[in-house]
């Protein structure tokens, strides 16, 4: 391993704070939306009832992202040093996630899991969501792809994202990868017109939805980098924080099936080339830094909790008037408790794995000179 390799290793990009600002909101959206699902079962009648299209937002921005750190890096770097870049940035999370739901889960104090499963079949369920490996057999968990910790499904097509990229992607002329996205925008619509809409991919019976879905968006970030189309503009983070809310309160206007495929395969691209090229204003950058920083923790630690209110909305009934309290400080608690798990377990140990990396590449380079 010569000393270039271990630079583009090693080496960080400058950071599109605006994106990353983004990126918390759609994971703030992704925690309103998935509160109001009990709450409102038919998503069409929920405020945020496209808030699962977050997914597919997460997609698009993160192949703008891979394709800007590393496009022109991998090649030095490798496939292999780029698997265990992806894994210390994403993996703790997954275990983390995992350990909150299996906790979650037998501390719920409204509900009672403790003899569903036996030890075998429970062990075999937290092995697979360990090794993320989709097992949909939870039944008191909805039958998700990943019962003890539902937003899993879509990490499991962002690892295949990441393996479809350094193997095939990375290497792909701009054009070739146009001509790819219009099969791909052909499954978007297919899946939405099948189905009715992009809800799919979380379980069993929609899982080949989640692969169309972050095909077409992982592959539509990557071109829209390639092809340079970064718009520059004025609007900020704030404004451009309203308009991809905006898309996530779409539910109720038309038919699904139709407003779904325009916002995933034309508004999101727009808003990533629109964010790439955004001024950012000193007064929201640590805004945006901070929002970029808790949106994947956010992501991955919410959803046990979500079943307790779930489990308490259906048992208590609470009154109407004080579920906007109770969703409110539910969510406040959630990104302190992603706050938490960040700062003292998910950042800690990455950089513990980055810096005995770091050492190993010393010691090789010691050991040949």
């Amino acid at each position: 391993m010569n000393y270039s390799k271990e630079t583009a290793i090693l080496q960080r990009k400058k950071q599109f704070d605006i994106l990353n600002g983004l990126r918390g909101i759609a994971a703030l959206s992704v925690v309103v939306f998935h509160y109001m699902e009990w709450i409102h079962p038919d998503f069409t009648k929920s405020f945020i009832g496209h808030g699962f299209l977050a997914v597919d937002f997460f997609f698009c921005l993160s192949g703008f992202v891979i394709a800007y750190a590393y496009d022109n890096r991998l090649p030095q770097m490798g496939v292999r040093a780029f698997f265990t870049s992806r894994l210390i940035r994403l993996h703790p999370l997954v275990i983390g996630g995992t350990v909150i739901g299996v906790i979650a889960l037998f501390a719920d104090p409204f509900a009672a899991h403790t003899e569903v499963h036996s030890m075998g079949t429970f062990t075999l369920i937290i092995v697979c969501s360990l090794l993320m490996i989709p097992l949909p057999i939870m039944k008191e968990r909805g039958c998700n792809n990943f019962g003890l910790n539902a937003p899993s499904w879509s990490l499991f097509w962002e690892y295949i994202a990441n393996i479809l990229y350094a193997f095939i992607l990375v290497r792909l002329p701009r054009k070739v990868l146009g001509l790819l996205l219009v099969p791909a925008a052909a499954g978007i619509i297919w899946v939405s017109f099948r189905a009715g809409n992009l809800l799919g991919g979380w379980n069993g019976t929609t899982f080949a939805d989640g692969g169309i879905r972050m095909i077409y968006s992982f592959m539509a970030g990557l071109y829209i980098y390639r092809s340079g189309w970064i718009i520059k503009n004025k609007l900020g983070f704030t404004v451009l924080s309203f308009m991809l809310v905006a898309a996530f309160m779409t539910s109720g206007l038309y038919k699904s099936g139709v407003v779904e495929p325009l916002i995933v395969l034309f508004y999101f691209p727009l808003l990533v080339s629109l964010g790439a090229g955004s001024i950012l204003s000193a007064s929201v950058q640590k805004v945006c830094v901070f929002m970029g920083d808790i949106s994947y923790p956010l992501y991955m630690t919410h959803y046990a909790f979500i079943w307790w209110f779930g489990n308490y909305y259906c048992t208590y009934n609470p009154p109407q008037e004080a579920l906007p309290w109770i969703i409110g400080i539910g969510t406040v608690a959630m990104v302190f408790l992603a706050w938490l798990v960040m700062a003292f377990y998910d950042r800690p140990v990455r950089n513990f794995l980055n810096r005995k990396r770091k050492e190993k590449f010393q010691l090789i380079e010691k050991v040949k000179s």
